[in-house]
């Protein structure tokens, strides 16, 4: 169950014993103890709320805090796979505006603050179109009604080429010690620049493709390992989360053998994503 669902559910739960509880039993609990008071068999206080009601009215603004936060401003995601190399590793944990692509009811999915929508380059985390169950992180690369096309490993869109610029190669560790040797790359996509990976590599493959109406085209930045629109198809407005755009903590997957103070990557710790 998606967490501001359940967050959601918990929010009804409190809120409806805490105001079912000041209509409905508050009120003779006050008539008691004001028939007791005049009795003089009481102070005047009014008898204690039952435990329930007591931990429903301590956690329903602490629920309704979070639930806010989490579904409408914020909400943290873990990296859980290579494929947006090298600017985002597998075990980054990230946080994502859920403002920039329009504020959704938890559940219903359904809009209700059109706040703005998917800029080219923009790292977003989206739910999977063929398993929403799952989130996705990739790069918006193209927008409703573009024309892409992906040809020897450069990108096209409507009928400019996305200038790249080879870094230096780059040795990606995949499991255990085994190192593969790729090159990074910088890429322009229309002034959001960013780093890729490839294989070096000359086959000439080509792909194309037209964006539809409310939908965008996500590519990951390790390029050669990842699964995205090249092979699912396009990703449905409806099913954007939000942008992603800080890392609040890193930890190293590739080495189980350090300390655990020594697993955690304190120099990615507060990196902006761009």
């Amino acid at each position: 169950m998606d967490f501001s669902v359940l967050m959601l559910i918990l929010l009804l739960i409190t809120g409806a014993i805490w105001g079912l509880d000041r209509l409905l039993l508050a009120p003779g609990r006050r008539r008691t103890a004001d028939e007791l008071r005049q009795a003089g068999e009481s102070d005047g206080r009014a008898p204690k709320e039952s435990l329930v009601v007591e931990y429903a009215r301590a956690f329903f603004p602490v629920i309704l805090i979070v639930f806010v936060l989490r579904a409408f401003i914020v909400e943290p995601f873990r990296i859980p796979s290579g494929s947006m190399m090298p600017g985002l590793l597998a075990g980054d944990f990230i946080l994502v505006n859920k403002f920039s692509f329009g504020v959704r009811f938890p559940g219903l999915n359904l809009k209700i603050i059109d706040s703005g929508s998917p800029k080219r380059g923009d790292v977003m985390v989206f739910r999977y179109p063929d398993d929403p169950s799952i989130n996705y992180i990739k790069r918006t690369i193209g927008l409703p009604g573009d024309r892409i096309i992906y040809k020897n490993k450069r990108l096209f869109i409507n009928g400019v080429e996305m200038p790249q610029q080879l870094i230096a190669p780059f040795l990606m560790r995949e499991s255990g010690q085994r190192l593969t040797e790729m090159q990074r790359w910088s890429e322009d996509l229309g002034g959001v620049k960013h780093d890729i990976l490839k294989y070096r590599s000359d086959r000439d493959l080509t792909l194309e493709f037209r964006v539809p109406e409310g939908h965008y085209f996500a590519m990951g930045d390790n390029r050669d390992r990842s699964n995205d629109s090249r092979f699912w198809g396009y990703v449905p407005e409806k099913n954007l989360i939000g942008r992603a755009f800080l890392i609040w903590f890193s930890w190293d997957l590739k080495s189980p053998e350090k300390w655990l103070g020594d697993r955690i990557l304190w120099n990615r710790i507060g990196t902006s994503i761009r």
